[in-house]
């Protein structure tokens, strides 16, 4: 088992109050499909921690290789050999509702850094269960407002069959005010899209929403690109982000997307951020190494008037969000998911570089649709 125990980043940096060691475990997706999805969480997690200056924090890293059942044999090792505070790093939201009910239950915080399955937002909520990221409706939902005010009224909507995939087009409908064409989930991890893309060509529509992560945007949009369809394209975030647009090329160029991060958000936290993460790794960071750096930096803002082994008060810590956030303003909601802002960004070119510029804002101030059913 790999284990990173990070010393001082600087010695300008002051150190934090003494505690005793604080252990994180991160699974994550390191090999396969979707591996950059977990490489950048676990990069920009690792960043914010070496630049807190910290050596208390013992970070075990292990790669769930995107299967349940290996998720859940790494969660209970962490738990009951490893003794983690903290749990995170996981990006697929049927391996989270695989490992995070059980783990939040012995006692052991959960800090999502993208996954936020409308189980866990609603009846199913935890008090040790904080999401980071988002509710996964949440960026689909501001793909259907920003449809409306694009004029679209017919759209044509894909996306995996896995939980993320339903709360995806359930979020779109949520606030699409238009026809649908045709509703279709894929299977999670398909690379062929030949028979889509032909129900697509039929189908009448005006539009077309997909939400296809990983590998699977990547090989749905050169497909789409190929096929001469001239029907404009709008998605979440995850299939146009960073990682993506470099594998996607000039296919993706011109699609309006749908993110509470980019990287032109004018914050000083979030300037820094772009800039140390280049330095450090040679690439510019995508959403996900976003979240993964505010999901460091709020665990470090707890540890910094508690420990997990008071729990009650390192809960509460967490709760009031005490971090500067890449994305400015961060609280959350009474479900611990955030409200937060979510931006139409568009795909353009900046030398050899593929990325996204906001154009707008799609939800501002925005909550999830599941607070309601959460009784803590």
């Amino acid at each position: 088992m790999k284990k990173l125990l990070l010393a001082a980043a600087a010695a300008s940096i002051c150190a934090a109050p003494a505690v005793a060691e604080v252990k994180v475990g991160m699974i994550t997706t390191l090999s396969g499909g979707g591996a950059g999805l977990g490489i950048d969480v676990r990069d920009g997690f690792m960043l914010a921690i070496a630049q807190s200056g910290r050596d208390d924090i013992d970070v075990v890293i292990e790669d769930d290789q995107r299967k349940p059942d290996i998720a859940v044999q790494l969660s209970d090792k962490m738990i009951q050999s490893e003794r983690v505070d903290v749990l995170t790093g996981i990006i697929w939201s049927n391996l989270a509702m695989a490992v995070v009910p059980a783990a939040v239950n012995q006692d052991v915080f959960y800090l999502s850094p993208n996954a936020g399955p409308s189980p866990l937002a609603g009846k199913g909520c935890n008090k040790n269960y904080f999401n980071v990221a988002w509710q996964n409706d949440n960026l689909h939902e501001a793909a259907g407002a920003y449809a409306n005010t694009a004029g679209y009224t017919n759209s044509f909507i894909l996306a995996p069959n896995y939980p993320a995939g339903t709360d995806a087009l359930t979020g779109y409908k949520r606030f699409f005010e238009g026809d649908l064409a045709g509703e279709i989930y894929t299977k999670l991890g398909q690379t062929d899209y030949a028979a889509e893309i032909a129900q697509i060509r039929a189908s009448g529509a005006d539009s077309v929403f997909f939400f296809l992560p990983g590998g699977m945007g990547i090989s749905f949009l050169k497909q789409y690109a190929d096929s001469g369809i001239d029907l404009p394209v709008v998605g979440p975030a995850f299939s146009f982000d960073q990682g993506i647009l470099q594998a996607v090329g000039g296919a993706a160029l011109g699609v309006v997307n749908t993110s509470q991060w980019n990287k032109d958000i004018d914050n000083p936290t979030n300037a820094a951020f772009v800039e140390s993460f280049q330095a450090e790794y040679g690439r510019l960071p995508s959403l996900y190494a976003s979240q993964g750096f505010d999901t460091a930096n709020l665990l470090l803002s707890a540890l910094e008037s508690a420990s997990p082994s008071d729990a009650d008060a390192f809960r509460e810590a967490l709760r009031a969000a005490d971090f500067d956030s890449t994305r400015g303003d961060f609280a959350f909601g009474p479900n611990h998911h955030p409200i937060q802002t979510i931006y139409a960004r568009e795909v353009i070119q900046e030398g050899d570089v593929f990325t996204n510029k906001i154009i707008g804002t799609a939800l501002e101030n925005h909550s999830d649709a599941y607070a309601a059913d959460c009784k803590m």
